[in-house]
């Protein structure tokens, strides 16, 4: 199954392309090379939906370590993305989001916004008229406990003592998602404490109650679906009854755990797993367990949350975390397709992504894979304990796509750390192996249903595309079993569903990419059929455009918005994938990316074009309209030119 030699090699034939295309081309370069760092690296905007900015408002409240000068220039960009439905939505164009709305009139309204003028009216009406605060998600009632505008039985009862159950008990950090147990054990320690906010002005959001918090009987009646859930909301009643008999001794010596815990993972300035949730967290923690504002642990948290900020003359925001590696290797994709080789750009970016590559640290994936040696890359500048399956593969098949002999041991190091953590299904997660005790995703504190990070296609589609273009005979089993679960996933339609990308356009396009390096007869109808779905979903101006309702609506596959850069790319390439030379839709898609192409050479579009968490966070990857249709240009192309040659 295993190729030798990579379907994406390139084939130059000066003179043999259209002029237009030429220009297109030699634009998206030098828009691309515009972007690049000094030593090398890409690193976009990393933009997610008014929650974060409002987070950030409410934690300096919180912390009483107010800047009014950022404060009022966040005011300003939650100001600006309003909705007309009075709220805010998760993703550009959605609908209403209870707890997103909540956090956003919060935020302002402890910026200095006046609860009486238009705006906050609009706001407040919208939140009442969908049930108000009091249906907001399970981490917007813990901030809003934290600053005491709800009751602590409005939250899930989640004790500190949770880090001291034996690994064999149903509910273990190690069994959920990284990001959940980074966000989860210094959130312990604030519910458990019972911490409570500064909040120096004394404001608070009564109004915003359909009832008043402290005579509402029952937060959780919403969350009572299936007899799962319910067994749950027993344990968590019963738990919260019996808290009181927890000796003190066992409570002082969960919190030094947790305490211990995260602290080892503090990451420096950037920050506790790099992301944001974990970072407030831990930054609240270390305040509340005594941690003065001069000791370094607390001086690291602090400017870690600030490296997050981007801010301009008149409005900030703060972004959930960032993204230099994943933006670094799919511009060197870019870049190799351009090019066919590295060219100086590319060469400093590979020793820039050489320099990162984690080996030695004692990460958390050895909790599954205690034997494994490290080989990977994180998604951000720097995050030892966690680095990620698809940045890893994605980094090393594009170091192996260079064909750099220099190489060849870092990228065998990728290679072996990668089959190393694959789960029994074939498939890989993200971050960790066997991430997949689904009935965890039922507990109360879980309502977003995100608390794992089982297997995906998506992921899956790049180890693979990975491992087919290294071409180890050994890997081959591990090849063939990721193959028989990618099969297995495709829906019926024949597409994939992308858990990391919008949505069912991103996971086709991964899992093509993966299909086509392996040039495995046998796998032809797998690709047609998924050639053919692409081809179904196309808009009528030859673009693409899928709409992040697709999460919640799967009949929305494909579909639901207006045509976008990087979803017109990504069905492209996806189709180039698929055997696709000179199609009519091929040829159409293409097209709509030239027309589309701004004078500067790169491309616009206000849509968010991944999930964080699909149904409640959403991110846009500001570099994707930078690189990916630079990619699919370039090799419509190298293809044009193979057939004419």
């Amino acid at each position: 199954m295993l190729m030798k030699t990579p379907l994406y090699g390139i084939s130059r034939q000066p003179g043999r392309m259209d002029s237009a295309l030429q220009q297109s081309l030699a634009a998206a370069h030098r828009a691309l090379l515009g972007y690049q760092a000094e030593d090398g690296h890409w690193c976009f905007e990393f933009e997610a939906d008014c929650t974060i900015p409002a987070e950030y408002i409410l934690m300096m409240h919180y912390m009483d370590e107010r800047d009014s000068g950022l404060e009022e220039k966040m005011a300003v960009y939650l100001r600006r993305h309003q909705a007309e439905h009075g709220g805010w939505p998760l993703y550009y164009g959605g609908h209403f989001d209870m707890s997103a709305s909540v956090k956003a009139y919060y935020a302002l309204k402890l910026a200095g916004d006046d609860p009486d003028v238009p705006h906050m009216r609009r706001a407040r009406a919208a939140i009442l008229a969908h049930g108000g605060a009091e249906r907001a998600n399970v981490f917007t009632r813990i901030t809003l406990a934290l600053f005491q505008q709800v009751p602590w039985r409005a939250v899930p009862f989640i004790p500190v003592e949770t880090l001291l159950f034996p690994s064999w008990f149903p509910m273990h950090i190690y069994k959920v998602a990284s990001w959940s147990r980074t966000v989860m054990v210094p959130l312990f320690i604030l519910c458990s404490l019972k911490a409570r906010a500064k909040n120096p002005l004394g404001i608070g959001i009564a109004e915003l109650f359909c009832q008043p918090p402290e005579e509402i009987s029952d937060y959780f009646a919403h969350a009572r679906r299936g007899w799962i859930s319910c067994i749950f909301l027993w344990f968590d009643a019963a738990g919260r009854a019996l808290e009181t008999f927890i000796p003190a001794w066992l409570r002082r010596k969960a919190v030094c755990r947790a305490e211990s815990w995260f602290t080892a993972r503090l990451n420096g300035e950037d920050g506790l797993n790099g992301i944001f949730p974990a970072m407030v967290n831990a930054h609240e923690a270390l305040a509340l367990l005594g941690y003065p504002p001069e000791h370094p642990y607390r001086q690291q948290t602090g400017a870690a949350l600030r490296k997050l900020l981007v801010e301009r003359s008149h409005e900030a925001y703060c972004q959930p975390c960032v993204s230099p590696v994943w933006d670094s290797c799919l511009a060197l994709h870019a870049l190799l397709e351009c090019q066919g080789e590295p060219g100086p750009a590319g060469e400093k970016c590979i020793q820039w992504l050489l320099e990162r590559q984690i080996t030695e640290e004692p990460g958390d994936w050895r909790e599954r894979r205690p034997g494994l040696p490290g080989g990977g890359w994180a998604f951000q500048y720097r995050n030892a304990y966690y680095p990620d399956l698809d940045d890893t593969a994605a980094v090393a098949w594009a170091l192996t796509r260079a064909a750099r002999p220099e190489d060849r041991p870092v990228v065998e190091r990728a290679a072996d750390w990668l089959a190393g953590m694959q789960s029994r299904s074939g498939g890989f997660g993200a971050y960790d192996a066997e991430n997949t005790c689904y009935y965890l995703n039922e507990i109360p504190f879980a309502d977003h249903k995100a608390l794992l990070d089982p297997p995906t296609a998506d992921v899956t589609g790049r180890v693979v595309a990975f491992l087919a273009a290294l071409g180890r005979p050994k890997d081959g089993p591990v090849v063939k079993r990721a193959v028989g679960y990618l099969i297995q996933e495709q829906e019926p339609a024949g597409c994939w569903f992308g858990r990391w990308g919008t949505n069912y356009i991103y996971g086709t396009w991964s899992v093509l990419m993966a299909l086509a390096e392996l040039q495995d007869p046998a796998l032809q109808g797998v690709i047609e059929r998924a050639g053919d779905w692409l081809r179904s979903v196309q808009q009528p101006d030859g673009g693409w455009g899928e709409s992040n309702d697709s999460y919640a609506d799967s009949g929305l596959a494909g579909l639901g918005q207006s045509s976008t850069a990087a979803q017109t790319a990504w069905a492209c390439l996806g189709l180039m994938a698929a055997g696709d030379r000179d199609s009519e839709s091929l040829r159409r898609g293409i097209f709509w990316l030239q027309a589309h192409q701004e004078r500067g050479g790169d491309w616009q579009d206000p849509f968010f074009n991944a999930p964080g968490f699909p149904r409640v966070f959403y991110i846009t990857y500001h570099g994707y309209k930078a690189y990916f249709p630079l990619w699919a240009l370039a090799r419509y192309r190298n293809l044009t030119e193979e057939t004419c040659g």
